[in-house]
């Protein structure tokens, strides 16, 4: 049996706001949606930004003029390149606060969720087809209950 992965996120906080999570949260979520792998790239950067920088990175990467609440982009090893970064996420609190309220979910579930969400994609999980919805949301559900966190697709 191989040991568990090594496991390190950096986290940076540009946006300057209350209520965002501590690293070590960010941290835990990181490593629950990565539960099970035993090996491969274990290093996640995550960047908080404020909603200029956020619409600024969704106009720039996805040609949409919003800020979003999680971005991610996957790092691309170049041939025989050896990295532990599996990619990075940008988080906008200011629409994950508000989000969190309409929704009327606990702020810190909601960061959770996006956490997860965004570290999917890092792994190459997607949502554009009903089918790769249905399934990414299962790993996000599944994810989230052994973290003790309800469904976040559960009208509240």
């Amino acid at each position: 049996m191989s040991a568990p992965l090594r496991l390190r996120v950096f986290v940076q906080n540009h946006a300057a706001r209350k209520g965002v999570p501590i690293a070590r949260s960010f941290e835990r979520w990181v490593h629950a949606a990565l539960a099970g792998r035993r090996s491969g790239r274990s290093e996640v950067n995550i960047a908080l930004f404020d909603e200029a920088a956020a619409r600024d990175l969704n106009k720039q990467y996805r040609g949409k003029n919003y800020a979003t609440n999680v971005l991610s982009f996957p790092y691309q090893l170049s041939p025989r390149e050896k990295s532990a970064l599996l990619g990075e996420l940008a988080l906008c609190p200011a629409v994950i606060a508000r989000e969190a309220q309409k929704q009327r979910k606990p702020l810190r579930d909601h960061y959770a969720h996006l956490t997860v969400h965004g570290v999917l994609h890092l792994l190459g999980h997607d949502h554009e087809t009903e089918r790769d919805a249905v399934k990414m949301e299962a790993i996000e559900r599944r994810v989230l209950a052994a973290l003790g966190i309800s469904d976040p697709y559960v009208a509240r």
